[in-house]
């Protein structure tokens, strides 16, 4: 089969590898799409230990092929999107069968959208967040995968106000379609927001726009934390002075999450799934390359170029 391979150059190259067999507990996809994340932008970084070669792409869209033992038969032919931990961007990749998630009601191109974003946006607003009607949210990274989709799950969650920082201001009128009341731009934030507090802030930035949000937290609000798009220089925050106002500083890593609780992250995706599906949200793919132009469809997405969601075209 074709397959994608990071070397140990930092070269992404095209090449034929064995098909590879499901063990216990695990299935095989013949991919038809993979979806461009962050993880990828990570792994080619060197922020991840990942032996090289390594076979990048950690969302994948596809048929059921085959089944490792423990795994019913029946689901062999089902359309599933993957949360995987790499092989992606291949044709054919294993995934656990959990985290093989239906992806029936929809089709393949939305599948290989959905990845991990999807289920995180999820879990930010509802399992972390805890976002309630009335409440006020201020999302960062407003025009990418997560944050496209976080402003749709925060309307629906009944939020009053939601507003969106982007990273540059030709990214404005594109995020203010996903449920953004006002969206800024980085260079804006946080001074164009005046005295202006929030109840929830989603921040995977870090560095000084962390210290910032911090200091724009409601009495009672809770601030996510998942990712370090800026640095990854730790941000110290007093604990006193969050307990002073009810304040809770959260994480939420989809990763860990994965690996130690793998069902609570499969149940949040068929939640998440179930909105896609009826179209209460809507996932935005906004480019589709070919397998031998991963390397430039990660570059853009470190960049800051991407928009809503990318995917690869595999099959």
């Amino acid at each position: 089969m074709k397959a994608v391979v990071l070397d140990a150059d930092d070269q992404f190259r095209i090449t034929e590898a064995a098909v590879p067999a499901p063990g216990p507990g695990e299935v095989a996809i013949r991919v038809a799409y993979a979806g461009v994340q962050y993880g990828d932008v990570l792994v080619r970084e060197g922020h991840f230990p990942i032996p090289r070669p390594f076979v990048p792409g950690f969302e994948a869209s596809g048929d059921i092929v085959a089944v490792g033992d423990g795994v019913d038969e029946a689901r062999i032919g089902e359309q599933v999107t993957a949360l995987i931990g790499g092989g992606g961007y291949a044709e054919v990749v294993i995934a656990p069968a959990v985290l093989a998630i239906n992806a029936a009601q929809v089709d393949p191109r939305t599948a290989a959208g959905f990845g991990w974003v999807t289920p995180t946006a999820y879990d930010l607003i509802h399992t972390v967040a805890g976002v309630r009607p009335g409440d006020s949210v201020l999302i960062h990274a407003a025009a990418g995968g997560v944050g496209s989709l976080a402003g749709q799950f925060a309307a629906a969650a009944g939020a009053q106000r939601i507003v969106g920082v982007v990273g540059n201001a030709d990214q404005v009128d594109y995020a203010r379609q996903f449920g953004y009341h006002q969206v800024l731009a980085r260079e804006e934030f946080p001074d164009a927001l005046g005295g202006e507090k929030f109840d929830v802030i989603l921040d995977p930035i870090g560095g000084d726009t962390r210290v910032a949000n911090v200091a724009r937290l409601a009495a009672h609000g809770r601030i996510v934390v998942y990712g370090n798009i800026a640095t990854f220089e730790p941000v110290t925050v007093s604990a006193n002075d969050l307990l002073m106002q009810g304040q809770s500083l959260m994480t939420y890593n989809s990763n860990l999450a994965s690996q130690t609780n793998p069902k609570r992250l499969a149940d949040s995706a068929a939640r998440a799934m179930s909105l896609v599906a009826d179209g209460s949200v809507r996932i935005d793919i906004t480019a589709e390359y070919e397998l031998s132009d991963v390397e430039t469809a990660i570059a853009n997405l470190a960049g800051g170029q991407t928009r809503g969601k990318s995917i690869i075209r595999v099959r």
